[in-house]
């Protein structure tokens, strides 16, 4: 720090105006006491001018010159230039999945030394810093490489403020957007790095070196405390880092890396997500309980497919679809659904099969009247012998009348064994199909079997997942 010292301006001295002395005198009085008072109400030094017009034209920044502002401001070319850039994290405006893009609110500082810049400040009233239009004096040209945010978001200082020591500095506030490369894996219990990388666009490594002038400590202690804004993040820290990139051959760039950490805040989307497709899994499990003979069990797990469906739409629109890794809570919300469909499918099955027991049932009552159905197999079988006995006891007694005749010229009796023949096969056919059905009830008591173990499985497969889905998520 350089000691300021100021000169006091000298006090005026004058003769007392008097209404007795001389006229020649008198005026000469008068003249000087005007003089003095308008020196005195100006506040002007009447030896030295301590304004910084002067320090201005001292220096050349008067006015534009391109000497001043298109060379880069260095004693020889072959010297490099020092420049320090400060980042200070105001506020965090936003970071979308969908878009890979991170949004925040900075103030840049950028120093760098200017050799033709330079004076002594106890030759100019003390003066040690001043600033200057922005467009006198050589800025160097540092980007940010991620940056896609558009110009009406930079607030540009329009001075420069100059030291004596051969110093400058430009602070610029921008609203900056910059593209971030994310890992969703873990999502929402995830936490994201984005990087803002300085470097000059157009001088090598030789000519522009770029430096960190405050420390790491000092930016995050800043940051914390001038935070404003955080959305549903949390600030865990800034690194910095220095790299030469060499895209090929002997040239290099200097660039600065500011990589900024954030954890995300994990309580609205495990709310909003995570919980209610956990609830219909659940709810999924309840309807095993629900009877079949109502018929809601399989619109209960429509319902509760659907609502997994938009759910699901809501996740589309959060997490990007050029993932390389797919995110966990995506492989939680395609299994549930999964699990759930299986169920729809298995429930539409036990219905069928129910479906089918009454059938049977509705058959076995109109086949009653003609054939009374018995315990054993054995002697439903028997019954088509003793009518095809009978019938060919019929025949025979037809032959027995007509022994003598010509009884193959006889139409009637002809005509008679035919019919007796037909009804012997239509009655052994359906008597067949009679005794070859299940009993009521059969059907029924294979779809509850199926549905028992198909719970079981359900129930095992289900714990097994939460358990691994945990693990996934938590480690």
């Amino acid at each position: 720090m350089f000691s300021h010292t100021y000169k006091t301006q000298p006090t005026p001295t004058w003769t007392p105006f008097c209404w007795t002395c001389e006229p020649k005198h008198t005026a000469m009085n008068t003249l000087w006491l005007l003089c003095s008072l308008a020196l005195m109400a100006g506040g002007v030094s009447t030896t030295e001018d301590c304004s910084y017009h002067r320090l201005q034209k001292h220096l050349g920044l008067s006015q534009k010159n391109e000497s001043t502002t298109g060379l880069r401001p260095v004693v020889h070319w072959t010297n490099s230039t020092l420049v320090m850039v400060d980042m200070i994290l105001f506020g965090i405006m936003d970071l979308n999945e969908k878009s890979s893009t991170f949004t925040s609110y900075v103030l840049i500082s950028t120093a760098w030394v200017n050799y033709f810049i330079a004076w002594e400040p106890k030759e100019f009233c003390g003066i040690s810093k001043m600033t200057v239009p922005r467009e006198r004096v050589w800025i160097p040209d540092i980007g940010i490489q991620e940056d896609i945010s558009d110009t009406s978001s930079t607030i540009l200082s329009p001075y420069v403020q100059v030291h004596h020591n051969w110093l400058a500095q430009v602070i610029d506030q921008r609203r900056l957007t910059t593209s971030c490369k994310m890992d969703l894996y873990r999502f929402p219990l995830d936490t994201q790095s984005c990087s803002i990388t300085f470097k000059s666009m157009i001088h090598r490594a030789s000519e522009i070196k770029l430096r960190a002038f405050a420390s790491t400590t000092a930016v995050n202690h800043i940051t914390r405390e001038s935070m404003t804004t955080l959305d549903e993040w949390d600030f865990l820290g800034i690194a910095m880092t220095e790299e030469e990139l060499n895209y090929g051959g002997d040239e290099k760039w200097h660039q600065l890396i500011y990589k900024i950490t954030l954890r995300r805040r994990p309580l609205l989307y495990i709310i909003n997500l995570v919980v209610p497709i956990a609830f219909f899994l659940v709810l999924d499990l309840a309807s095993f309980f629900i009877s079949e003979a109502k018929g809601e069990k399989l619109g209960f797990k429509v319902t509760i497919l659907l609502s997994i469906s938009v759910l699901l739409l809501i996740l589309n629109d959060i997490l990007p679809s050029t993932a390389n890794n797919l995110p966990v809570i995506a492989i939680y919300c395609i299994v549930i659904f999964a699990l759930t469909g299986l169920s729809l499918l298995e429930t539409m099955l036990m219905s069928f099969l129910i479906d089918m027991d009454s059938r049977v049932d509705q058959d076995v009552q109109t086949s009653a009247k003609t054939c009374k159905e018995t315990q054993e197999e054995t002697e439903c079988r028997r019954e088509p012998e003793r009518d095809a006995e009978s019938s060919l006891k019929k025949v025979d007694t037809f032959n027995k009348k007509d022994l003598d005749g010509d009884w193959l010229n006889n139409p009637h009796l002809l005509q008679l064994i035919l019919k007796e023949v037909q009804n012997i096969r239509q009655e052994w056919f359906s008597v067949n199909v009679r005794c070859g059905q299940k009993k009521p009830g059969y059907w029924e008591k294979v779809a509850r079997r199926i549905d028992q173990a198909y719970f079981c499985l359900y129930l095992i497969t289900t714990i097994s997942f939460l358990i691994f889905i945990s693990f996934m998520w938590l480690h």
